[in-house]
């Protein structure tokens, strides 16, 4: 493992990935800690803020141009944008707790889970970063493979659930 690659790079990319694995960490704590608390308010708002950071500072890496600047990562930026927005929404304006819970979910999975597997292939920045530049396929395919069924599992249950507590009567 090397930061070198990171340190090397442009201001964009340092912020990118900064606040990428801080909402990594953040949203994860968020989605399985307990909800509608003051602690899960003030994270949730915090991983709000850093993924919006992460979305825009996105648009300003253009390694990979294939529309213009812009290469098919670059739509993940557009659904993290109306994943939050429809999070918030939900969550302010119509008091909705399940379309919230899936916004929110959804935007933790495609946003970091799913966009941050692609950052792992061999070539790319991040690869480089925990593999070494001459790696080849094979760790990413296992962080690939790890991402993709933490994001079914996540995508189908959610927070695992402790079984409701029997009351004893007395």
């Amino acid at each position: 493992m090397s930061l070198a690659p990171l340190l090397e790079a442009g201001p964009a990319v340092q912020i990118h990935a900064s606040t990428a694995i801080a909402a990594f960490l953040i949203g994860a704590l968020v989605l399985w800690r307990d909800k509608g608390t003051k602690l899960h308010k003030a994270l949730g708002r915090s991983w709000v803020v850093l993924m919006l950071v992460v979305a825009t500072s996105a648009l300003f890496i253009n390694d990979i141009r294939m529309i213009g600047p812009f290469s098919p990562i670059h739509l993940f930026v557009i659904t993290t944008y109306v994943g939050i927005a429809q999070g918030m929404w939900a969550i302010i304006v119509n008091r909705d707790v399940v379309a919230h819970r899936a916004a929110m979910r959804g935007t933790y999975v495609g946003g970091l889970l799913l966009a941050g597997a692609f950052t792992f292939l061999p070539g790319r920045r991040m690869h480089a970063v925990l593999f070494g530049a001459d790696a080849g396929w094979t760790p990413s395919l296992i962080v690939i493979g790890v991402a993709l069924a933490t994001t079914g599992y996540l995508w189908l249950h959610g927070r695992p659930r402790a079984a409701p507590m029997l009351r004893l009567k007395r």
